[in-house]
């Protein structure tokens, strides 16, 4: 799949509180590592995490992202959804 950082980012930002914690909990992975996955990869130091299988290249919207692994973005659009349903 094939997203920008923009959208990405606009996806992180609908995430009600602590569905950092559930995915991180839910797909058994570090929180830091989800949070990096919303960044489009970018750790605290600037680096691309390998571990994320992102492949970012520059461009418009603050370039593009190809996810080889939806799995933490299917289950933030879900949670996302689930919040909207009880609003």
């Amino acid at each position: 799949m094939t997203i920008t950082v923009n959208e990405l980012r606009e996806i992180k930002h609908q995430m009600p509180t602590g569905s950092v914690k559930r995915i991180a909990k839910e797909l058994n992975i570090d929180e830091q590592t989800v949070r990096n996955y919303f960044s489009a990869g970018k750790t605290s130091h600037g680096s691309i995490t390998t571990d994320l299988h992102l492949h970012v290249q520059p461009g418009p919207d603050g370039g593009v992202v190809r996810l080889d692994d939806t799995t933490i973005l299917d289950l933030a659009k879900r949670i996302i959804a689930e919040h909207r349903g009880h609003n």
